[in-house]
């Protein structure tokens, strides 16, 4: 690796750290010479809330305001670069204290993940694949020079923090319904100055978030301006930072005063597709026929660190991959909206989606690039039969229908 390399020499350095911090004896990192205290979910203590102070209201009714609607309950541990993580603390959901000069509220050091918990059709409470949201908020908090920690302590804390509120806010009266995960990290160090925080915060809540799956019509896509990108090679990209999103928000607005409901990023000055507002973005076409005329699902890869490595998206291509084999080709590469647009001239565009923690498997109806509309398939008007597939599966899995390793139960406490 070349010594310019700066960014991704350091990542590699601070990775490598990692196993030492998640299996050494102490479960902590080191100060110098010392061995300081890493997060340890086995030292959460439990403050609860009055179970009767709030009602749990329906889902329509908890995201028809302006304000998100969490549960009875949020989990929080400190982070000093001098003593290392504090014990972990269940506690009743409300404000964070914040000096004004905290790092987070001027240099953007901090990040986040999105996942749900479901209420399964069995009765059973079951988080998807949280072992890869911690992961990723890990390799996201060194990214944007926050602490380390033990991915699996991250894990064990959401579960905790489910299996005190989910009794109540995902009752077993109203299976099929979910609430949405938060855990952040944030740097909380009182100092002006661009620098490494040497505070941090990490919480967890739980809310309410609507529906995204199945607008109206499908998804409609623009694609970006050309004087506006998302992210970039050597970027972050790849990290679900904060910072990938609020610039996003005023292409996004143009898009939707125009009727669309995201951007299609493209980079480059190919017009590569990476990702359909925060979500990862799949199409499926057949190809030509001198090329075979083969049914491929296309994706753009993971390798050059431009998109967000998608929870949903690695489980749809893990799942196309082994319940599709001989069907449909998967493939990871780059592709351009040109050859989306070759595709739709020529009668071998076959469906779209878009796939995140928010939307789920949203099907795509339409694309508007520069002058020119893509009107994508949708079957019956709802979706594409090898969307509504995988969704089906997906659902399967997250509802308890199919009892998969992907589906963790949640020990509820009664």
């Amino acid at each position: 690796m070349a010594a310019e390399d700066l960014t991704s020499t350091a990542m590699d350095h601070k990775i490598a750290e990692q196993p030492a911090l998640a299996n050494g004896k102490t479960n902590g990192h080191t100060n110098g010479t010392t061995a300081l205290p890493g997060l340890d979910a086995s030292k959460l203590t439990i403050t609860r809330a009055d179970p009767t102070a709030r009602a749990v209201p329906d889902q329509a009714t908890a995201c028809s305001g302006l304000e998100t609607i969490c549960t009875d309950h949020m989990i929080t541990a400190t982070w000093k670069h001098s003593t290392g993580w504090s014990a972990p603390e269940l506690k009743p959901y409300g404000p964070l204290s914040l000096m004004p000069t905290a790092s987070v509220l001027h240099y953007a050091t901090e990040c986040f993940e999105g996942l749900k918990a479901y209420r399964g059709h069995d009765g059973s409470l079951r988080l998807f694949r949280p072992n890869l949201n911690a992961k990723r908020m890990l390799m996201s908090s060194l990214r944007i020079s926050l602490p380390g920690f033990d991915p699996t302590q991250v894990e064990k804390l959401i579960l905790a923090l489910m299996a005190v509120d989910g009794p109540k806010w995902l009752p077993r009266s109203r299976p099929g319904s979910y609430l949405y995960l938060r855990p952040a990290v944030i740097g909380t160090q009182p100092q002006l100055g661009v620098q490494t925080t040497k505070e941090a915060l990490l919480f967890i809540t739980a809310s309410f978030m609507p529906l995204m799956d199945s607008p109206q019509g499908g998804l409609k896509l623009h694609t970006n301006p050309e004087d506006m990108i998302r992210a970039w090679v050597g970027g972050f990209g790849y990290a679900k930072v904060g910072a990938n999103y609020g610039p996003s928000l005023l292409a996004t607005n143009e898009a939707r005063a125009r009727g669309f409901g995201q951007i299609l990023w493209l980079y480059g000055p190919e017009g590569y597709c990476t990702e359909a507002g925060a979500s990862n973005f799949f199409v499926l076409w057949r190809t030509k026929e001198e090329e075979g005329g083969k049914l491929q699902l296309v994706t753009a890869p993971l390798d050059d660190k431009l998109i967000l490595d998608g929870v949903t998206r690695r489980s749809v291509v893990e799942l196309a991959r082994e319940r599709l084999a001989g069907e449909v080709e998967v493939v990871e590469r780059k592709y351009t909206i040109d050859e989306v647009v070759e595709a739709d001239r020529e009668g071998r565009l076959v469906e779209s989606f878009a796939a995140g923690t928010a939307y789920f498997i949203c099907p795509v109806s339409q694309i508007r690039h520069r002058d020119h509309d893509i009107h994508i398939p949708m079957g019956k008007g709802e979706s594409g039969q090898y969307t509504a597939r995988i969704k089906g599966w997906m659902t399967d899995i997250m509802y308890g229908n199919e009892q998969h390793p992907w589906g963790v139960v949640v020990d509820e406490q009664q």
